[in-house]
């Protein structure tokens, strides 16, 4: 039978949760994703082994080469079926690690060096410990036929369980997950069409590429290529599973520190993208600055961000590996990054000058779970270059969007209609009161380019005129019955202490 959506993601969040003993959610992403990974592709492989069997019958020679052919290898003895009939050895942990490994070295062009989550780890516990939690995560996920799916449902799900892990790792989920509905969000800003190169260059577990996609999936094209960089080498290879998951093996993915060594390079020099989304850290400390002092890409000569803040160290990446007159940036940053000055101001301001910043877009706060304060968002078009299509449009459009969010009692969210409101005033550049405001090169100079959201969008809501008669009427109202109630109170206590 077929698994609906939510029928094949709450079967593996209880795998997930019934498998899981006292390790921490940021750390038992890890072995549960990878599991997942695991039981997906030894499920295809049967179920392949099986249609050329029933077609070739006891030929091996000629099922083997079909199998050899396929979309990936699995060595003898190494499908998570042979890990099933294994799982009460006491070196269950050892045997799987085992397989997986020779899984990798079968596959050295697409799954080399995938897994990394060590499944004999001490992390897990003691032996006995371990090994009742490995069988439990066997056995819920024996049960399981991920073939029963399609390739986009499975593929949610995947995304599900990080979104489930990223609210249960708190703080620790920055470095791997952006929430649904803004990475939603920023896709939809971020205007990707037909024929796209995409990069994130801080991407987490892929999501705002993935959605990036979809957006122009929903144009009926497929026709557009993903790129990606990230410095975590676990959360690289959740990236590699998630694109793998949703059948985008194609998509580049490169693992190191996108800032002190950019990887994805064409001819020695930074590749240039149609559009570049991120989600990067919150204003990192200790980001490199004294190494790229003299910086190979020039990336940084509007001058060189603080130590302790690598924020417009990202947005500088991302505006030199945008295509001249035509690429556009969408970041989500903290709200520090309009208004700080010192080297921040001095980069601000040139960005505002070179007529490069398009948008700010304030979103409501307690959206992430990795911080509760505020966040924004900016969008730069190189296309207001001189020479780009946009070149005349001279004006910075602010939108305040703080206020509109459904309450939840873990975070605030964000839904369709907040979005679209947002995407719908952003791309007809609509004034609309304490919303919006599209505020000319000359008021931004005359704020000494202070981009705080408030100085351009008045959410001010003048209170009720009040009545002062009616209050002093009421007042006197209150008084008379005061001194009656006193009167009776009198009365009483004389009448108790007689």
């Amino acid at each position: 039978m077929k698994y609906t959506q939510d029928e094949i993601n709450n079967k593996l969040w209880a795998a997930a949760d019934s498998s899981r003993t006292t390790v921490d959610g940021g750390v038992f992403k890890d072995y549960i994703l990878s599991f997942l990974f695991y039981k997906y592709i030894s499920d295809l492989h049967k179920k392949e082994r099986a249609k050329w069997e029933e077609r070739y019958g006891n030929d091996k020679e000629r099922i083997a080469l079909k199998m050899n052919n396929a979309r990936f290898r699995i060595p003898e003895g190494a499908s998570f079926y042979d890990i099933y009939a294994q799982q009460n050895k006491d070196n269950i942990g050892e045997i799987i690690n085992k397989a997986l490994h020779s899984i990798e070295e079968a596959n050295p062009n697409s799954l080399e060096n995938l897994f990394l989550a060590d499944f004999n780890s001490q992390a897990l516990g003691d032996t006995m410990q371990k090994n009742k939690m490995l069988r439990h995560l066997i056995h819920d996920f024996y049960t399981l036929d991920l073939t029963e799916v399609e390739d986009d449902i499975l593929g949610n799900s995947y995304m599900y369980l990080i979104q489930r892990f990223g609210s249960d790792a708190g703080k620790k989920a920055g470095e791997f997950f952006t929430v649904r509905q803004v990475a939603k969000l920023l896709a939809k800003l971020a205007q990707p069409k037909p024929g796209d190169r995409i990069c994130d260059p801080a991407m987490g577990s892929g999501s705002l590429l993935l959605w990036a996609g979809e957006e122009i999936e929903a144009q009926g094209s497929k026709d557009y290529a993903l790129y990606g960089q990230e410095k975590t080498g676990s959360t690289y290879n959740l990236a590699r599973m998630n694109m793998f998951l949703h059948g985008k093996d194609s998509a580049r993915l490169e693992w190191g520190d996108t800032l002190n060594n950019p990887l994805l390079l064409e001819n020695d020099q930074l590749m240039k993208f149609d559009v570049v989304v991120a989600n990067p850290p919150f204003s990192l400390d200790k980001w490199g600055d004294k190494h790229l002092e003299n910086d190979k890409y020039n990336r940084f000569h509007r001058g060189m961000p603080p130590a302790s803040k690598g924020d417009y160290a990202f947005i500088s990446h991302m505006i030199e590996t945008a295509k001249p007159k035509s690429g556009r940036v969408a970041v989500i940053v903290p709200h520090g990054v309009l208004f700080r000055g010192g080297k921040e101001g001095i980069i601000r301001t040139a960005l505002v000058k070179e007529n490069l910043l398009d948008a700010v877009i304030g979103l409501p706060a307690n959206l992430f779970t990795t911080t509760t304060i505020p966040v924004a968002i900016l969008i730069f078009d190189r296309s207001r270059e001189k020479g780009g299509a946009n070149e005349k449009r001279q004006d910075i459009l602010f939108i305040d969007a703080s206020k509109e969010f459904k309450p939840a009692k873990a975070q605030n969210e964000l839904t369709d209609k907040h979005i679209a409101k947002i995407v719908d005033t952003y791309t007809k550049r609509k004034e609309v009161k304490k919303y919006s405001h599209k505020a000319t090169l000359q008021e931004i100079e005359e704020n000494d380019f202070n981009l705080n959201i408030p100085r351009y969008v008045d959410t001010f809501e003048e209170e009720a005129a009040v009545d002062i008669k009616a209050v002093q009427a009421e007042i006197a109202h209150i008084d008379t019955e005061l001194k009656k109630v006193e009167k009776q109170m009198q009365k009483y206590l004389a009448e108790i202490l007689k």
